[in-house]
């Protein structure tokens, strides 16, 4: 590695560097390099050594068009003189950087941007209901959507270990119920209670967010959502529920009221079939684990089977 003082890592230095790009939130190479105390040359090359990594939503190499248009917005940025183009690094990819560059500095380095995008996720979910911006809806959809994938890359490659480790610090929050007895962390839990349903998806829960549809991004395809809410306190957006489609058009998702009646959460997965499963939920799936909260799976589903049908003549949610 060449030897460069490395970058300090602020709030603001890495919020500055993060650019909205095919509707992802992504780091270029040059800044990446710069934060890592590499060259440019010297830190794609030692991408393309370990390229079997790095699928297309990893890391992409921009268009002419794509990099115009940043220079365009970002006209203080330093890349006049680049005569290639740059290539993009998606979150996931940026977290796979962490098992090719290796050292004390590199793992120095990665802590700081993990902890730095930590920060920003939950920034971003606690200002949704007033930001504006239809880019940073896109890149607080974005974030929410990646905390699944990139916990999976770090249970499936060894050299994150390290990195990994620096979850454990209690100063990096982590939101956590109880899931049928049992400690979980919240998406998960809810990623578990979706993945059951091969029809559909009941939702009742009058307070929700942008973080309640995200928890439903990865669902199976021809799973329908209904989700009935009065949406008190405008916590959803118009929006942010066209935005979502948006970015999940497979995701086929309805909303209706509730009717001011339910004051509990509830969700039922394949209403009407053999194996359908009742959860009862002690707080919203946007405040997940937010505050000491609780999922039941409900043994006795006869005793609920009238629900779902009257809330189906409940009329659509208006913004």
């Amino acid at each position: 590695m060449e030897e460069k003082a490395l970058t300090v890592l602020t709030e603001e230095y890495l919020m500055s560097k993060i650019y909205i790009v095919r509707g992802v939130q992504v780091m270029l190479d040059a800044d990446l390099a710069e934060i890592y105390g590499y060259s440019t040359g010297r830190f794609n090359e030692q991408v393309k050594n370990n390229i079997e990594r790095f699928d297309d939503d990893f890391r992409f190499q921009l268009t002419e068009t794509e990099f115009r248009n940043l220079i365009s917005k970002f006209s203080t940025s330093s890349w006049g003189g680049t005569r290639k183009l740059p290539y993009a690094f998606t979150e996931l990819g940026i977290y796979m950087l962490m098992t090719v560059l290796k050292g004390e500095l590199a793992v120095s380095q990665s802590k700081k941007l993990i902890k730095l995008f930590k920060r920003m996720k939950d920034f971003l979910v606690q200002l949704q209901n007033i930001l504006p911006s239809s880019e940073v809806r896109a890149l607080s959809i974005q974030t929410q959507a990646n905390t699944e994938d990139i916990r999976q890359i770090k249970q499936k490659v060894n050299d994150l270990t390290v990195v990994v480790k620096d979850f454990t610090d209690p100063n990096i929050k982590k939101d956590y119920l109880l899931f049928n007895g049992q400690t979980v962390e919240a998406d998960l839990a809810y990623a578990e209670i979706y993945s059951h349903a091969k029809k559909t998806i009941h939702i009742i829960d009058n307070y929700i967010s942008l973080k309640t549809l995200v928890l439903l991004k990865s669902v199976s395809h021809g799973v329908k959502v209904a989700i009935f809410s009065d949406n008190v306190n405008h916590g959803l957006h118009q929006t942010e529920l066209a935005d979502f489609q948006l970015e999940y058009p497979s995701v086929d998702i309805s909303l209706k009221t509730s009717g001011g009646i339910y004051h509990d959460r509830y969700i039922f997965i394949d209403h009407g079939t053999k194996n359908e499963m009742i959860f009862h939920c002690g707080g919203s799936s946007k405040d997940g684990g937010k505050r000491v909260t609780s999922i039941s799976r409900v043994e006795d589903v006869m005793l609920y089977q009238n629900i779902i049908g009257n809330l189906q003549n409940n009329p659509t949610l208006q913004w």
